[in-house]
């Protein structure tokens, strides 16, 4: 029976450090704030935005959440960022998706500065993935390293076989196993015989937005899985692309959905606004 690698547990144990590193910074005379905007009203993200909220509320960081209509023209919402960007108040700016399919989210990312850029979207950002650079990545992929790391699973020479390429969290996480030292490979819809490369895998990451996809037969027995899929379940709740209950009798070690790779996703997106005002401080001469 695998280990289950308890996410809730790892992300209060994280949140106690941004607690502490938010409760120096006001001491100092810098209150973080993050800015997240919303465009139109999708239910899903009214729900992640609001969740957000509480848990800055709860660190201790200021929250704001600009709302705007779905028909708003797209040269106001750029026109809004860059205010945001010239706001030294405010240290986080986000987007939540999905955008109005009529707007042009590439551009919105890009209008973001990028030492703001909690999520990670910006063009920038994602060059200093590519090259190892200070920058700020987003925090799913991040949670899925993070796991590992305070499970205590080393990636060095381990091979890490990614089911998954999206650029939310499959991309991303290319470069961060390279950054472990793993030897990666990655698989995706046009993969031929999946078993091949997942039963070769120490490490198995899977990110690929498909319910019960990777069953028993597809885990070399001890391999460590996590869990990077959300998909709603026809009667309510949520589940991740692993068929947990079997492949729990495979595995080594597991991480669960819900209580893994989500449950850090909302702290590491605040180190990542810890991180944007060292960044931001450091582009200021060190003051803010």
């Amino acid at each position: 029976m695998a280990t289950i690698i308890e996410g809730k547990q790892i992300a209060a144990s994280i949140s106690k450090n941004v607690i502490e590193e938010v409760s120096l910074l006001k001491r100092k005379g810098i209150m973080p704030k993050l800015s997240v905007i919303l465009v139109g009203n999708d239910p899903a993200s009214v729900v992640y935005a609001r969740s957000k909220e509480k848990a800055c509320v709860k660190a201790g960081i200021d929250f704001e959440m600009y709302a705007l209509a779905g028909d708003i023209p797209e040269d106001e919402l750029l026109a809004l960022i860059r205010r945001l960007n010239l706001n030294q108040n405010v240290h986080g700016i986000m987007i939540e998706l999905p955008l109005p399919k009529r707007m042009n989210k590439q551009k919105a990312f890009e209008a973001i500065w990028p030492v703001k850029d909690v999520d990670g979207v910006h063009p920038v950002n994602r060059g200093h993935l590519f090259s190892s650079g200070d920058g700020l990545f987003p925090a799913t992929p991040q949670s899925c390293i993070e796991l590992l790391r305070q499970s205590g699973i080393g990636l060095a020479g381990k091979h890490a076989v990614l089911v998954g390429r999206g650029e939310t969290v499959g991309k991303p996480l290319i470069f961060m196993l390279l950054s472990e030292n793993a030897t990666v490979t990655i698989c995706h819809t046009g993969t031929k015989d999946l078993g091949l490369y997942t039963n070769q895998a120490d490490v198995l990451i899977v990110a690929a937005g498909k319910a019960g996809l990777i069953t028993a037969d597809l885990v070399r027995p001890g391999a460590v899985i996590i869990d990077a899929g959300i998909n709603e379940k026809p009667g309510g709740g949520i589940c991740g692309d692993v068929d947990f209950d079997n492949v729990c009798m495979v595995a080594g070690a597991i991480s669960p959905v819900p209580g893994g790779v989500g449950s850090l996703t909302t702290v590491m997106l605040q180190k990542n606004l810890l991180k944007a005002i060292r960044l931001q401080k450091s582009l200021h001469n060190g003051s803010l």
